[in-house]
């Protein structure tokens, strides 16, 4: 293989390298590539107003217990909170945009 040879089969190899890093990029963020769009976690905390505003709704809803864990975008919801109650038990909360409950679930994490 003469030097142009290499260099040229090295810059196809480094073009389809990159184009494959691309590609799994975009599918991981995009949502109606897979896991986004079935509810999987972002597991990024609310902050703020919005976790007061979401933890008292949640609260509300079960009839109190303790916060132990919020999240933006949970499992298909604006916001999941999770609530430990009083008696041990654990539940998830998840609100819409406005900060209403759109359903529980018990947490068996």
């Amino acid at each position: 293989m003469n030097r142009r040879t290499k260099w040229l089969a090295g810059g196809v190899l480094a073009l389809t390298m990159v184009g494959a890093g691309v590609g799994i990029g975009l599918a991981e963020t995009n949502p109606e590539a897979g896991d986004e769009a079935e509810g999987t976690d972002s597991d990024q905390p609310l902050t703020g107003t919005d976790r007061e505003r979401a933890e008292a709704a949640a609260l509300d809803s079960v009839g109190g217990g303790t916060v132990i864990e919020t999240e933006i975008g949970d499992d298909g919801a604006a916001y999941g909170v999770e609530i430990r109650r009083d008696d041990g038990s654990q539940v998830e909360v998840n609100l819409d945009e406005s900060f209403t409950v759109i359903g529980t679930e018990a947490d068996d994490d």
